[in-house]
């Protein structure tokens, strides 16, 4: 009972962390006869029947209108997926004091969402405002820049106004000292997709990734110009060659929402219209220092600042045949994650097994720290007085440019009898030679030849009939990909199908006038490609005549035409077309199965 409690509580945390929720954003305060920006953001649904809020104090200038967005991201083998759906509405302040936003509404997966009403202050002209949202913005939210009276669709979009931007946190480090990468997009517009096609490669590095949840949510100042700016991706770099490493450029797909704007008898009207670019990044590069010779004999590659400590456990007590265990504590700053684990001289009449590491690291502060334990466990295997020898941990230290030594005391252990045998380990281990095994090994003597069994030229037949086989299956393959007539007859009903199902999704949004504009793409493409008719020479009267031809009865090529007439009018005519769109289908599907049960007929040619 307890696993089950436990399960529930983990599947509902699961379930709840995925729930969609419906937020409102917009600026605490605005100045008098400015414009501004309400945001209303679905997360982890799909919306339908939006109900825009009532509003006081302010116009409406344009909206709503609708951006999605979606990220995923995969961390320490875990994937998660985010996706938003925004509706913006822009206002204009119309006077000075409060202006009320009312809650707004979405319907999603059946259930209707409501927002919190808003209150924003409005300052007479000439204030200065706090324009901060009153709630964090999410990915994908409006920037300060939507506004579509200047930002117009047949504006051109320049490398200043949209770009990404590869920065590296120092142009110089030495070998294994970790440099944090950062790929940062900067735009002046709104985003609606963001997909990369060409990821920047770090060759010559090792990677730690930086998990970070790319969002337009900060407003940047670069070279006098303000942008909004979101973190692509970010991690930690450990150079493992020295020279002049270069991070090459990445391609990305962008499609930035700008506004056609013209004037109706109604006002200025707006509408978003997407523009589709192709972006590419900048390359980076950071000179790599190498590591001053000579290394001392202790270096084992560790970089950054580190400390050592050693642990016996038990710390008192040693038996022989008994497990003890030799514990090696490294904790620090740097590349701590690759250190390898230092040798220990342990004593010969020890059974010494390999070293299990423990890591605890994390990425604060772009740069790795935490600490890495160093298990060794052996078994005394004879009783006495033993040493550890003393040693030494030495690691470079970047800052200072210069390798440090820490010194490890050594560890005397009294070791007193105990119950038990030396372990079949350490005497393998410590045998020159193995003992000879003697008596009947099972030999025999054999005076058979492999050639003179069958198994051994059937060997040689299976692959030459293999062969032939192939062979005549190709030729036939061939000679039917030939017959083009007979290859579009054949896939006539999976074209058929295939069409139909779409028409099955238009049915199921209840658009009545796609449904039947794919049904009859599906009916006429099954009888050209069933009887080979060119479309050119597509009629019903041509399609009766091949039907009654092929050997379809009379029956049959009335129900036929009775189904494409039937489509036509409702496709020409919706507003006069009645009936379930689903028993169109069906009918169609049985039309097309009794159609493909039937077999042509052979023609026959009368001499005279």
């Amino acid at each position: 009972m307890k696993r089950i409690i436990y399960i529930a509580v983990l599947l509902l945390t699961a379930i709840a962390a995925q729930a969609a929720s419906f937020t409102v954003e917009a600026p605490r305060q605005v100045i008098e006869g400015n414009k501004f920006n309400v945001t209303f953001v679905l997360n982890n649904g799909e919306g339908s029947n939006f109900t825009p809020p009532e509003v006081t104090g302010a116009k409406l200038i344009y909206g709503p209108s609708v951006s999605h967005s979606y990220s995923s991201s995969w961390v320490n083998g875990k994937s998660s997926h985010t996706s938003s759906e925004e509706y913006t509405m822009i206002y204009k302040a119309t006077q000075s004091g409060k202006c009320h936003i009312g809650p707004a509404s979405v319907v999603c997966d059946g259930k209707r969402m409501t927002t919190k009403a808003l209150t924003i202050e409005v300052l007479p002209s000439g204030s200065h405002a706090n324009t901060q949202p009153q709630q964090h913005t999410t990915p994908g939210a409006p920037t300060p820049y939507s506004d579509p009276m200047t930002q117009s669709a047949d504006k051109a979009v320049s490398g200043k106004d949209l770009f990404v931007r590869i920065e590296m946190s120092k142009p110089r480090v030495y070998e294994q000292q970790a440099v944090v990468c950062t790929i940062k997009l900067y735009t002046k517009y709104q985003i609606s997709q963001f997909v990369p096609t060409i990821q920047p490669s770090f060759d010559g590095f090792l990677i730690e990734e930086i998990p970070v949840q790319p969002s337009l949510n900060k407003v940047e100042t670069l070279n006098g110009e303000r942008y909004m700016t979101a973190i692509l991706k970010q991690c930690i770099l450990y150079p493992q060659q020295s020279g002049k490493l270069t991070i090459s450029s990445g391609n990305y797909d962008v499609s930035v929402v700008q506004f056609d704007t013209f004037r109706s008898i109604f006002g200025t009207i707006s509408q978003p219209v997407e523009k589709d670019l192709k972006v590419t990044s900048n390359k980076a590069t950071v000179n790599i220092l190498p590591l001053p010779e000579p290394k001392p004999a202790s270096f084992t590659g560790a970089v950054g600042r580190f400390n050592v400590t050693t642990d016996l456990k038990p710390a008192t007590g040693f038996k022989t045949y008994s497990a003890a265990s030799y514990r090696y504590i490294i904790s620090g700053t740097g590349n701590i994650k690759y250190i390898k684990a230092p040798e220990v001289k342990f004593p010969d009449q020890f059974d010494v097994y390999d070293p299990k590491t423990d890591i605890q690291v994390n990425d604060a502060a772009g740069n790795m720290s935490g600490r890495v334990v160093i298990d060794y466990t052996f078994i005394p295997q004879y009783a006495g007085e033993f040493d550890i020898p003393a040693g030494e941990f030495t690691y470079f230290d970047p800052d200072a440019g210069k390798y440090e030594t820490i010194n490890i005391p050594a560890r005397h252990l009294s070791v007193a009898k105990g119950e038990g045998q030396p372990s079949n380990h350490y005497r393998m281990k410590n045998m020159d030679i193995r003992p000879i095994k003697n008596g009947d090994l099972g030999l025999k003597k054999s005076h058979g030849y492999i050639v003179d069994s069958w198994a051994y030229w059937l060997w040689f037949l299976l692959p030459l009939l293999a062969l032939v086989a192939l062979l005549l299956y190709y030729r036939k393959q061939l000679k039917e990909r030939a017959d083009v007539r007979r290859m579009r007859s054949k896939r006539a009903s999976k074209v058929a199908q295939r069409r139909l199902k779409a028409a099955r999704g238009f049915a199921t949004r209840g658009d009545r006038s796609g449904f039947y504009a794919e049904m009859l793409n599906a009916l006429w493409g099954y009888m050209s490609d069933k009887l080979s008719i060119p479309v050119s020479e597509l009629s019903k009267d041509n399609i009766n005549a091949e039907l009654e031809q092929y050997g379809i009865d009379e029956q049959l090529r009335q129900a036929s035409m009775e189904l494409i007439d039937k489509c036509e009018f409702a496709q020409y005519a919706p507003e006069l077309a009645s009936g379930d769109m689903n028993a169109v289908l069906d009918e169609a599907a049985g039309l097309i199965d009794r159609l493909e049960s039937v077999k042509r007929q052979k023609t026959t040619t009368v001499q005279s």
